[in-house]
């Protein structure tokens, strides 16, 4: 049997391992390639990012929020300051296993369920890499126990932080206003960036209003840091600018005076100075404890606020709306007279009650059986109802609406607090678009009387007052006298924003206005008499009463047989000297009854407070 041989292909054998080799060298060629190129970006397009990773391990950029400004009084008397206080803070990238951390915390700082949940309400807010507060205000004992376990909380910190504080509580509650923490809507508006470390911002008041100035600007400062997060040194920083220092009009000596003559009625408070609009004191009771909002209120002293049928929250003297009552009978007889309607020497007759002509319906006068024959001072001094329907009539609700139009009536004065009401100085064009009716007769007439449709906020009233006061000088009310910023050891006065001058046709109206209300306070018949009688100066005032709910024709009204909250609201409006005026006041009282018995004596009282007098308190006519 014949031997087979196999004969190699050496050419095909080294085709095969020459391509492999081939394709081995090529492949090596281009993961080379890739290699090189990737080192070349990694090194030189993406060195600065990847540089700034690397620093991050042991570098921190720290915001340095400003100091806030600080508020006074016009007598230098703190009224907002910051103070140190300690907070339980966390990074939360630096947190491996965040639901068992914050179980460890609350185990051993007793957080509370509202606590953990408003942290996780922030933690929504707030970027991984910043700082979020899990509690404030942490007392000794918790500081020193949570330093002693803090090598089991990494990301976790105590930090020593300014927070704000009201030294005067609720005296200032709603003029100063309160602080609060950043929620989400003010996280839309606010410049964030100016914002990093900042836990607070302005809720109300002169916080709010003024908040741009209080802030200041953000600094920031590059540390060094070791595995535990801990600061070695500090690399390079940009300080913080503290915001502007707030001198304010307002008196602390007359705030005081206002709000504990209140006693325990709600109602409200302001004194102006007329010759700049100065606010010199701005109280709305019941009131409240701003300390309670700048860490965060708990749910339950919220709810306590919020629920409470007193409403403390709400800033009666911007928002307040009241009918002004017979508070309105100047500026209805300074119209009068301007419209050339009547005289100083017109008389109307008084039985105790007016009727349109031809109508049946009788309109009724606070005194039954009439004041007789009076005019126009005697009117205003004795608030005779009788003259004021018969007055209205004549001028007719167009007229009417449009001279106390000029005096701000239904119209926001602009005082730099926010918030305001416009209140309501109704007219037919108005009851039209808002009720779809038309307007009557009897409207007019008990509109004259600053009853019906007319809602005026005490601050509204004491603005008409001052321009009334200034025979037509307007200005705008402000709450801020002075500001200072950082590093300046002197206040800067600021220029009021706003001066009107109403025109009028004779001059000699304003004082035959201002002496009938000169009669008010003493005048031998008079409403408020008895708060004039020793006073060494002269007043202009106007007692007020208005009506809470509508009495029919043949009844008759009984505060003894009614609950407190259906009595009657307490007015008063009064300005002094009358002749060359320096302090202006409003008062209402809620459910106060009388003006001339209630809130008339609390005009005294401030009035004898400002110019500091020694007097004692008057005893009002039964």
């Amino acid at each position: 049997m014949a031997s087979r041989f196999t004969l190699k292909d050496h050419f095909r054998e080294s085709r095969l391992v020459n391509g492999r080799l081939l394709f081995a060298a090529l492949l090596s060629v281009i993961v080379f390639s890739v290699v090189i190129v990737r080192l070349v970006v990694l090194q030189v397009f993406e060195y600065e990012h990847f540089d700034s990773l690397s620093d991050r391990n042991r570098v921190d950029i720290e915001p340095l929020p400003p100091q806030r400004g600080l508020i006074y009084d016009r007598n230098g008397v703190m009224l907002a300051e910051n103070i140190p206080t300690f907070s339980l803070e966390m990074v939360p990238e630096k947190v491996k296993d965040m639901d068992y951390t914050i179980d460890a915390l609350t185990e051993l700082m007793a957080l509370t369920d509202e606590d953990v949940a408003e942290f996780r309400d922030r933690l929504k807010r707030h970027r991984r890499f910043q700082q979020v507060v899990i509690r404030q205000r942490l007392t000794e004992a918790e500081v020193a126990r949570f330093s002693a376990n803090r090598h089991r909380f990494p990301g976790v910190d105590i930090e020593g932080r300014l927070i704000r504080h009201y030294p005067q509580a609720n005296l200032f509650s709603h003029a100063v206003g309160y602080v609060g923490r950043i929620n989400e809507r003010e996280m839309q508006i606010i410049d964030q960036q100016n914002y990093k470390g900042t836990l607070q911002i302005g809720k109300t008041g002169v916080e709010k209003y003024y908040e741009d100035q209080l802030h200041g600007t953000v600094g920031y400062r590059q540390v060094e840091t070791n595995v535990q997060g801990r600061i070695v040194r500090e690399l390079m920083s940009e300080p913080s600018h503290s915001g502007d220092d707030l001198l304010l009009n307002l008196d602390i000596n007359l705030q005081r005076a206002a709000a504990e003559s209140l006693t325990d009625f709600n109602g409200s408070v302001v004194a102006m100075d007329p010759r700049n609009g100065g606010v010199l004191a701005l109280v709305s009771k019941p009131d409240f404890d701003p300390n309670l909002f700048v860490s965060g209120i708990s749910s339950k002293d919220y709810s306590a606020l919020r629920d409470s049928p007193e409403r403390p929250l709400y800033d009666r003297a911007l928002r307040g709306s009241y009918p002004p009552g017979s508070t309105l009978k100047p500026f209805v007889a300074l119209a009068g007279l301007e419209l050339g309607v009547v005289t100083e020497q017109s008389r109307v007759y008084d039985p105790g009650w007016y009727s349109l002509p031809g109508h049946q319906h009788r309109y009724r006068c606070w005194k039954s059986h009439g004041h007789g024959w009076v005019n126009m001072k005697d009117a205003v001094a004795q608030s005779c109802d009788t003259y004021f329907y018969d007055l209205a009539h004549t001028l007719g609700i167009d007229r009417l609406h449009q001279f106390l139009d000029l005096f701000g009536f239904g119209h926001r004065t602009g005082i730099d607090i926010p918030s305001e009401s416009a209140g309501l100085s109704p007219s037919r064009e108005w009851k039209r678009a808002s009720r779809n009716q038309a307007w009557f007769p009897g409207e007019t007439l008990i509109s004259g009387i600053g009853q019906g449709f007319n809602q005026t906020t005490p601050l509204q009233l004491a603005h008409a007052t001052s321009t009334l006061a200034m025979r037509g000088v307007m200005q705008e009310p402000r709450v801020v006298r002075a500001s200072r910023k950082a590093g300046m050891s002197e206040m800067q006065l600021r220029n009021t924003e706003r001066v009107n001058s109403l025109p009028m046709q004779d001059s000699q109206h304003w004082e035959a206005v201002i002496d009938s209300m000169v009669e008010v306070v003493h005048g031998q018949r008079g409403t408020a008499r008895h708060i004039g009688e020793d006073m060494p100066i002269n007043i202009a005032g106007k007692t007020g009463t208005a009506q809470v709910f509508g009495i029919a024709q043949d009844e008759e009204y009984d505060a003894e047989t009614l609950e407190r909250k259906l009595h009657d609201h307490a007015l008063f409006i009064a300005f002094a000297p009358a002749d060359k005026p320096e302090f202006v006041v409003a008062v209402v009282v809620e459910n106060g009854g009388s003006g001339s018995k209630m809130a008339a004596p609390i005009a005294r009282k401030l009035i004898i407070e400002h110019f500091g007098l020694e007097l004692d308190e008057p005893q009002p006519d039964q």
